[in-house]
C-alpha cells in the first residue's frame, strides 16, 4: 500500500497568471512555478496547479476548509469586487461558507468552516 499525502485540484484558467494571482493575493498561497503556461501555488500542505483552458472547458469546483472563514473574508472582501461572490452565511449541515467564482475560469471556490 501507499500514503496518500494530498491531492491537488488542476484549474483550466483563460489567463493563468490574473488566477495565479487571485490565489496570491487573497488566500495568501506563494508560487512553486509561477508562468503563463502552468502554475503550481502552495500554502501549508495545499497546492494548487493552474494551467491553460481549452476552449470550452466545464465548471469545476472545490472546497477550501479554513479555520477562521470571518477573518479570511475580512481581508479579501475588497479584493474581490466585481466577481461573483456570496460572501459568509452557514449551512444546515453545519458549515459556515463563502463562495466565490474564481477570475478568468469557470471554477466556483467554495470556503468553509466547521460551526
Amino acid at each position: 500500500m501507499y500514503t496518500a499525502l494530498f491531492i491537488s485540484p488542476m484549474i483550466p484558467s483563460f489567463d493563468v497568471m490574473e488566477t495565479s494571482a487571485f490565489f496570491k493575493r487573497n488566500l495568501n498561497f506563494s508560487a512553486i512555478m509561477d508562468s503563463p503556461q502552468y502554475t503550481i501555488l502552495k500554502k501549508d500542505n495545499l497546492t494548487i496547479h493552474i494551467l491553460p483552458a481549452g476552449e470550452a472547458i466545464g465548471q469545476m469546483e472545490f472546497y477550501l476548509e479554513v479555520d477562521n472563514i470571518d477573518e479570511l473574508w475580512k481581508s479579501m472582501q475588497d479584493q474581490v469586487l466585481g466577481l461573483k461572490v456570496r460572501g459568509p452565511f452557514n449551512r444546515d449541515y453545519g458549515m459556515r461558507e463563502l463562495h466565490i467564482e474564481i477570475p478568468k475560469t469557470n471554477t466556483l471556490l467554495f470556503i468553509g468552516q466547521q460551526i
